[in-house]
């Protein structure tokens, strides 16, 4: 297009030229004639014969204009179509809103779950009074037996109900875990399992506003160390079925309740030999439902509704151990290179270089586009074309801690010891590596990365601990665990956005995978950003209303399951 601008404006002054060369010449002046690559031209001072453009070089000019115009046309028109479809696809976007509603509303509760003023008195104190006993797991499966036995007792005392009815069998697995097994009418109905733990992790006194076994109630909030992970599922699951049989109910699908003593340093005692029970008998279960999500509010920019995540998978665990033996010394004599400095240089390259990004390859994917409907202009064009801005939003995922769990297999150097005296060289030096693995990153492939990334042979790699991988349970329409539990969501949080996505900690789940696959991770639990924090850490604590909310959860859970 340029060069045809240039060659209109030289025709033009080519015109005008003339035009003056012939006035100059007006009154009898004879012309000259002056041969020029064998033509004649007037006045070549004034009308160079080069300056005219030939007729086949405009010809091509605007052609070229014509050619790129409609290149132009159609980049544009493509580009056009582009944008209409991922505006059509985000604004038709609507992944999983059909199910949920058949499994709750549809079927009204035999029992509606309001509370007299002395039953909710005599719930609150039966939470309080659990919260107050220090059921603690320590590091090597260090437990507190005299607080495991007492709260057993606590609750044989708490919840007459369901340790006298005929409808409920009661066991004691590996001396502290408790196995209950509610009979239905329906033996045609497949059975489900509820589960919880009622151990905590440590808790240091001195960091806490109050202190932390005394369940301390203030401002409306209960505080103490399980409040939130995890006595709240404990004492709300069997609160919601003592609340039932006082009201005479009797369910038509059987169920089981499975509450572990263990599970955190592994559930090696606790989970697995009630798993292993129901093995032994034959049973297969529906669905399981455990902790290891919330409802989050204020925590996902952009929305401010309370979004329920219910997680159908979870990060596996696996702990590696690295090693390095050289020989000792007097460190006034020092080598090259020693064990702690070769190890040291080993766990640095596993920190700078990240496992690669697996984002939109799990359930996190499900999180994001069932978030879709619920976000903003430009938000929720990026989030329902996640095939297209996949990259984009993983790479803003990974700068935070909170969210880059999300994106990949997360790397943490978690211990390191080497060293026996200021002036001795270490002959030997380890360090421990914790990776929490994506679902569908695999054990073996990430050795061999591990192996290339430091890339040193006289760093010796072993396995120290691994978990199976977790499925990834379904939530389609027809998945009866799934739609119930969000259905019960429905009933209870009517204003809450309900997504499935990926439990990032590892749950005691990962012991029933031979009775079940469809595994999944809920508690009926408020977090806001400023709670993410105390889940194992100081000021844990769960307001009053969040605690009856739980129990109505599971009062209606239990009844939606029948349906």
């Amino acid at each position: 297009p340029g060069r045809a601008v240039l060659a209109c404006m030289r025709d033009a002054s080519v015109s005008g030229a003339e035009r003056l060369c012939a006035a100059s010449n007006a009154g009898g002046e004879r012309r000259e004639k002056v041969r020029d690559g064998g033509s004649d031209s007037p006045h070549p001072q004034c009308c160079p014969r080069d300056t005219l453009m030939p007729g086949s070089e405009m010809k091509g000019a605007r052609t070229r204009v014509r050619t790129t115009a409609l290149v132009a046309l159609v980049v544009f028109s493509l580009l056009l179509v582009f944008l209409c479809a991922l505006l059509i696809r985000t604004y038709t976007f609507r992944p999983g809103v059909a199910g949920g509603q058949r499994w709750a509303s549809g079927h009204p509760p035999a029992h509606a779950g309001r509370l007299g003023p002395r039953e909710r008195q005599q719930m609150l104190e039966a939470f309080k009074a659990a919260v107050r006993i220090p059921t603690v797991s320590g590091g090597d499966a260090q437990h507190n037996h005299s607080a495991l036995a007492e709260f057993a007792l606590h609750l044989s005392k708490a919840f007459p109900a369901v340790f006298s009815s005929s409808l409920v069998r009661h066991e004691t697995i590996a001396d502290y875990s408790h196995l209950f097994t509610v009979r239905g009418s329906n033996s045609s109905l497949q059975p489900y399992l509820l589960t919880a733990h009622l151990d905590v992790v440590p808790a240091i006194a001195g960091e806490w506003e109050v202190p932390p076994f005394s369940a301390e109630e203030r401002d409306g909030f209960i505080y103490g160390r399980g409040t939130l992970d995890d006595k709240l599922s404990v004492m709300g699951i069997l609160q919601g079925l003592e609340l039932l049989l006082n009201r005479g109910y009797t369910p038509q699908r059987s169920f089981y309740i499975g509450i572990g003593h263990d599970e955190e340093v592994g559930g090696k005692s606790g989970a697995k030999n009630i798993a292993s029970v129901l093995l032994s008998r034959g049973v297969k279960i529906a669905f399981l439902l455990d902790e290891g999500s919330a409802i989050l509010e204020g925590v996902i920019p952009g929305l401010e509704k309370q979004v329920a995540v219910i997680a159908t998978s979870e990060k596996s665990s696996a702990t590696i151990g690295l090693s390095v033996t050289t020989s000792s010394g007097h460190s006034s004599m020092p080598p090259k290179e020693t064990s702690i400095g070769i190890l040291a240089a080993a766990v640095s390259k596993l920190e700078r270089n990240p496992m690669p990004r697996m984002f939109g390859q799990g359930p996190e994917r499900g999180l994001f586009e069932h978030l879709t409907p619920q976000l903003s202009f430009p938000l929720n064009v990026v989030m329902a074309n996640l095939w297209l801005f996949g990259p984009l939003i993983s790479r803003m995922l990974e700068k935070k801690p909170s969210t880059n769990s999300l994106v990949r297999t997360t790397t943490a150097v978690t211990e390191f010891h080497a060293g026996i005296k200021a002036n001795v060289i270490a002959s030997s030096a380890r360090a421990t590596v914790n990776f929490r693995l994506h679902p569908t990153h695999r054990l073996e492939e990430l050795l061999q990365q591990v192996q290339h990334i430091i890339s040193d042979e006289r760093v010796k790699i072993e396995v120290l601990q691994s978990d199976p991988p977790t499925p990834m349970s379904s939530y389609a329409d027809d998945a009866f665990g799934y739609q119930l539990i969000k259905g019960t969501i429905g009933n209870v949080f009517p204003e809450a956005v309900i997504t499935p996505g990926l439990c990032t900690a590892s749950t005691d789940t990962k012991h029933y995978l031979n009775i079940t696959t469809e595994l999944y991770r809920f508690t009926p639990m408020i977090l806001k950003e400023e709670d993410i924090s105390r889940v194992h850490g100081a000021n844990e604590r769960l307001s009053v209303r969040n605690y009856e909310e739980v129990v109505h959860f599971y009062f209606r859970l239990i009844q939606n399951a029948d349906s």
